[in-house]
C-alpha cells in the first residue's frame, strides 16, 4: 500500500454484534477516537439485517449497507455483488469483523492482499468453528486469537500477529471466548495499523512486516509491539 497524507479507507464485513467493529471504530481518530489507526472506516457491510454492528455503525456516524445474502441464488452471485459494492468505496483494507461466511476463491483472489481476518485460535491449530472448545477438549494450556490475511484455505492464510490467554481450570467455552476476545480487540487494530502504515505486505504468500518475513505463527503479541 502506498502510504499518502491521507488516511487509509477501511471497509468492514460483519454478520452479528460487531465488538471487534467497536475496536476499530475506537481507534480510529476522530474527536472521540484513541487515533492510534490512521485510517476511515469508509464503510461497513453486514449480510444479516439484523446485526447489531450496523447500529454501532450508524452510531458513530458511518454508512452502514445490508447485502442480504438471501437474496441471491449461489454463494458465487452474493460474493460478486458484495465484492462490487466494496470496489464502490475504493478501499485500501478489508476487514472480516466476525463476517460468517465462506467466502469463494474468486472473491478472496479479488480482494487478496489487502483482505484481513481475525481467528479465536492459535492457528494453525483449530481452524474452523468452535475454537475454544475444542482447545479445552484437547487439555490446551493456552488459546488465543490470530490476525491473518486471507487466501482461499479456510483460515488458511498467513499469520501476522498472534495473542495468547491462559486457560484457567474452572474456564468453559463461553469464559473462555470473553478472555480471547479482549486480546482481539487489541491485536486487530494493531495489525490494520501495520498495513496502513506501510509496514505491512503479503507477498508471493507469505506476510512480510518491516521488510521481515513472518514465520507460521506471526508475530507474538506484546505491548510494545501493539502500535
Amino acid at each position: 500500500m502506498a502510504v499518502t497524507n491521507q488516511p487509509a479507507r477501511l471497509v468492514v464485513l460483519i454478520s452479528g454484534g460487531g465488538s471487534n467493529l467497536q475496536s476499530f471504530i475506537d481507534a480510529c481518530g476522530g474527536d472521540n477516537g484513541t487515533g492510534r489507526l490512521d485510517a476511515k472506516i469508509a464503510a461497513v457491510i453486514s449480510n444479516k439485517p439484523d446485526a447489531k454492528g450496523l447500529e454501532r455503525a450508524s452510531q458513530a456516524g458511518i454508512l452502514n449497507i445490508m447485502v442480504d445474502h438471501r437474496a441471491f441464488d449461489s454463494r458465487e452471485e452474493f460474493d460478486a455483488n458484495l465484492g462490487d459494492v466494496i470496489e464502490s468505496f475504493d478501499p485500501d483494507l478489508v476487514i472480516l469483523a466476525g463476517f460468517m461466511r465462506i467466502l469463494t476463491t474468486d472473491f478472496v483472489n479479488r480482494f487478496i492482499g489487502k483482505l484481513i481476518n481475525i481467528h479465536p485460535s492459535l492457528l494453525p491449530a483449530y481452524p474452523g468453528l468452535h475454537t475454544h472448545q475444542r482447545a479445552l477438549d484437547a487439555g490446551d494450556a493456552e488459546a488465543g486469537a490470530t490476525v491473518h490475511f486471507v487466501t482461499p484455505e479456510l483460515d488458511g492464510g498467513p499469520a501476522i500477529l498472534q495473542a495468547k490467554v491462559p486457560i484457567l481450570a474452572d474456564d468453559n467455552a463461553t469464559s473462555l471466548a470473553a478472555r480471547v476476545l479482549t486480546v482481539e480487540h487489541k491485536i486487530y487494530p494493531a495489525v490494520a495499523q501495520w498495513f496502513c502504515s506501510g509496514r505491512l505486505q503479503m507477498t508471493n504468500g507469505q506476510a512480510i512486516l518491516d521488510n521481515e518475513i513472518l514465520g507460521q505463527t506471526g508475530r507474538a503479541f506484546s505491548q510494545d509491539n501493539e502500535r
